[in-house]
């Protein structure tokens, strides 16, 4: 008999109880065995054996019945959607004999999070503060109290932002006729819509001659590597590039600019002689020019002035003095000794 519950199972070979999954059996010498199918947790207590002899003997064995865990999906969280730099608290209810413990752990093997630098964490409940995108992805409630098989939920935690963009490079440069590759590279979730644009913002389409896109989505799976390549650029290719990301969340845009580097190196150049003939700069190395037909050539440089060369021998106070400074001397001489003559 089952004594917690009073009720008689078996007298000799006969089972009075009612439940099917009781069974007796006598190995026709001195052994009864009770037998019990599909054990359930109600089963578990004291049992009684009594032999009605003249002095009623009395044997008693106690079944213990364990449970392997159960996860309660009605008490426990769903997949989840937060926005970046809120918490959440995931819960994990679970059932079993003896009671089970709660383990957490990230699917892959990665930390909980950027604030919790554990690898695993035990409770009901893992609060995740300032979630991040880095906090995206799936996470593992695990119940186990040794009995076997322990068992298991995920839970997959989505992390909404806006998108991001990083450029690598914003100026790009080549020349007539070569090919480029310009990127960028967004980050957003959920999925974003990714596109190039010109500087008016007409969308730039792979027309597979001239512009060729191409994306590649993750790791992560929230970051697209956009890629535009231009074939064979002529003049009217130069200029700004946009490339556009755009989510439920927001939008951005970065710009480019392609150039080309032969064009700029050539303003600049000849940027550098026109400040050298105005005598402001000049670039190193270079001969100097004059900037007047009265001023001296230098670095050995010759010229067709003969004015110039009078001066310049005037200057040295070598060879003979210019016709302009003979007239002179004689004017003054001629002015002197009529000065002379009057006073006289």
């Amino acid at each position: 008999m089952h004594f917690e519950q009073s009720a008689i199972l078996t007298v000799q070979n006969h089972v009075i109880t009612r439940n099917p999954r009781i069974s007796m059996s006598h190995d026709k010498h001195t052994t009864w065995s009770l037998h019990i199918e599909n054990v359930q947790e109600e089963d578990k207590g004291r049992y009684m054996c009594q032999i009605n002899t003249v002095a009623a003997k009395t044997q008693f064995g106690y079944l213990n019945v364990v449970v392997p865990p159960n996860i309660d999906d009605a008490l426990s969280s769903s997949d989840v959607i937060v926005r970046e730099g809120a918490s959440v608290n995931l819960t994990c209810r679970a059932s079993g004999k003896p009671p089970p413990t709660i383990k957490w752990r990230r699917d892959g093997g990665a930390q909980l999070s950027r604030s919790k630098n554990l690898q695993e964490w035990e409770g009901e409940v893992m609060e995740l503060p300032k979630i991040s995108r880095l906090d995206m992805g799936a996470y593992l409630c695990i119940a186990n109290n040794s009995v076997q098989p322990a068992v298991s939920k995920k839970i997959m935690v989505s992390v909404d932002f806006p998108p991001q963009l990083v450029i690598p490079h914003q100026l790009v440069g080549a020349p007539v006729g070569s090919s480029v590759t310009l990127e960028c590279v967004t980050e957003a979730h959920p999925a974003s819509l990714n596109y190039w644009a010109s500087e008016r913002g007409d969308m730039i389409h792979d027309n597979g001659a001239k512009y060729k896109i191409e994306t590649q989505v993750g790791p992560p799976k929230y970051k697209t590597h956009m890629k535009l390549h231009i074939r064979e650029i002529a003049d009217r290719d130069f200029g700004i590039y946009k490339c556009i990301s755009k989510n439920p969340r927001g939008e951005t845009e970065g710009t480019i600019r392609l150039y080309d580097p032969l064009r700029e190196l050539g303003g600049k150049n000849s940027n550098n002689d026109n400040q050298s003939g105005s005598g402001t700069s000049s670039s190193k190395g270079s001969k100097h020019s004059p900037t007047n037909t009265n001023e001296i050539p230098t670095y050995g440089t010759k010229t067709k002035n003969r004015d110039n060369k009078m001066s310049q021998v005037a200057a040295t106070g070598s060879g003979c003095p210019s016709v302009e400074v003979s007239v002179t001397l004689f004017i003054l001489l001629t002015t002197i000794i009529c000065h002379i003559h009057d006073w006289s």
